[in-house]
């Protein structure tokens, strides 16, 4: 697998997951519902923010890993796919559905993306997520730990700023869409379950013959 089609898979796993309407979406959306678009777009700042925290422990706990014990890496990459895939089949089976944001007291800017910040960073699943899928796609042949996180960094805050920027932006409307169509959002899980799994199957068979 070539660097560029490494990147792809990354970010197709990226995708994926932060589409999935979850808390940091309700967050935003909360916030772009009782504080407007600012109030919106500055939650997601914060939980960039929170995005670059877990990309720099994640980052540094599998360059521990590859420079104390580099035989662990490969089994970590296989837990880490398992772990993929269990979220897969999960959602896969699942029917997501948000309840209703009441409107609530109006936060300052700062507020909402402190609050943000710590609602991504404070958030377990994130730290699972990230141990999970970085030992899969950060790779000596490709270069420079650091390099590829940069990268890997710039396309998860890009992806949010994207996803919840959007979001925040549309507002009342991107409201109305996921609270009242609970069918479009039990789709969207579903279909993003099997890419996980179909991305968990590769990353694992990669893992199992670089072990052969």
């Amino acid at each position: 697998m070539t660097y560029a089609e490494n990147l792809w898979l990354f970010f197709t796993l990226l995708f994926g997951i932060i589409i999935v309407p979850g808390m940091d979406m309700v967050f935003v959306m909360a916030n772009a519902l009782t504080g407007g678009r600012a109030s919106g777009l500055t939650a997601t700042a914060g939980i960039m923010a929170g995005g670059v925290f877990h990309t720099l422990y994640a980052a540094l706990g599998v360059g521990f890993l590859l420079h104390l014990v580099p035989e662990l890496f490969n089994v970590l990459l296989l837990a880490g796919a398992a772990y993929i895939a269990w979220i897969g089949f999960s959602l896969a089976r699942s029917s997501i559905a948000i309840a209703s944001v009441e409107p609530g007291a109006r936060l300052s800017l700062w507020t909402s993306f402190r609050r943000g910040a710590l609602t991504s960073i404070l958030n377990p699943k994130a730290y699972l997520f990230m141990l999970a899928v970085y030992p899969q796609f950060l790779k000596p042949q490709f270069g420079p730990l650091w390099s590829q996180v940069l990268i890997m960094a710039l396309m998860i805050s890009a992806t949010q700023l994207a996803v919840y920027g959007s979001l925040a932006l549309a507002a009342g409307r991107s409201r109305d869409v996921i609270v009242a169509s609970p069918r479009a959002t039990a789709i969207i899980g579903r279909t993003v379950g099997v890419v996980l799994i179909a991305v968990a199957a590769l990353t694992a068979w990669q893992g199992w013959t670089s072990l052969a």
